[in-house]
This record gives structure tokens, C-alpha cells and sequence, in this order.
């Protein structure tokens, strides 16, 4: 039996456990909002630094403004997705959590390739990408299903998976 099979086996299914996936999608959306927030708090202040260190170097410094903007973005989705809780500031007051499927760990590396395939597809064609969620069964989103990550309520998700290590033994 491969990974994807053995994971696939455990993931939490709609049907029998409808609480994991209940308002996940608008849940998704204003967690996504409260994190531009903390995203553009970390661009405001790597730019004024980059401002500030040009006068000291002549306008040499203002070179890395290019980087401001995916440097704020790898920080911040590498340290919070790639941290033990799984999940972003915005997404830990909507009480969400992204979960590998494929059986592999969340780390820094992983929740960056996630951010960067989600604003890919997002920048793409956000309807297309919203839409999505409507027709999958686990309502993941098309950066989801690539990268092999399930969002989930973090509160019944504890609870259902206590439930299922105790249904193996």
C-alpha cells in the first residue's frame, strides 16, 4: 500500500465527520484577510528599514525594496504554517489547520511551496480558485490538491483524530 493510499485511508471524510469541514471556506476567507493585515505590517517595516538604510548607502539599499514584498511573504508562511500549530495567525483565530495528505511533514520549505502555488493560482484566476472549493468533496482549493494539504477546523479535528487512533487498537 503506498502513502497517498495509507493517508488518503485516515483523512476525515464530509460525510462522517461534517463538523471538520463545517464554514471552512468563509472561515478560510477572513482568515486570509486577517493575515494581509500582519503580511502588509511586515512589508511596512522591511520597507521603512530598506528606505532608511538607502540614505546611509547612497541608494544602494533601495535595491532589496525588489525583495520586500516575497521576503515578508516566505517569512511569515514559512514560520507560521511551517510551525508545530500548522497554521497562520489569521487562521488560528478562525480555529483552522492545514493538514498534509500525502503523509509528509508540514515544514518551513512545504508551507512555503503551499503559499507560493497558492498566489500563483490566486493571481491567476481567483474565481476559478474559489470556485473549486464548491466541487471537491473535502472543499480544497486548487493549491489544496496540488501541494496534498487539507484545511480543517482545529477544534473537532483534535477530537476526530483521537477517535480514530482508538478505533485502530
Amino acid at each position: 500500500m503506498t502513502n497517498d493510499m495509507t493517508a488518503s485511508r485516515y483523512l476525515p471524510d464530509p460525510e462522517t465527520a461534517p463538523e471538520l469541514f463545517e464554514g471552512v471556506l468563509t472561515r478560510r476567507v477572513i482568515a486570509y484577510l486577517i493575515d494581509l493585515v500582519f503580511i502588509g505590517t511586515l512589508t511596512v517595516a522591511f520597507a521603512l528599514v530598506a528606505f532608511i538604510a538607502g540614505f546611509l548607502t547612497f541608494g544602494l539599499a533601495w535595491l532589496s525594496l525588489l525583495i520586500v514584498v516575497p521576503g515578508a511573504l516566505i517569512l511569515y508562511y514559512a514560520l507560521t504554517l511551517g510551525s508545530p500549530a500548522r497554521a497562520t495567525i489569521g487562521m488560528r483565530m478562525m480555529d483552522l489547520v492545514l493538514t498534509p495528505t500525502r503523509g509528509q511533514p508540514l515544514d518551513g520549505p512545504m508551507a512555503f511551496l503551499h503559499a507560493l502555488v497558492f498566489y500563483i493560482t490566486f493571481w491567476i484566476s481567483w474565481p476559478v480558485s474559489l470556485l473549486f472549493v464548491l466541487f471537491t468533496p473535502r472543499r480544497q482549493m486548487i493549491h489544496d490538491l496540488i501541494t496534498g494539504t487539507l484545511m480543517l477546523r482545529r477544534s473537532p479535528m483534535v477530537r476526530h483524530w483521537q477517535r480514530q487512533r482508538s478505533a485502530q487498537y
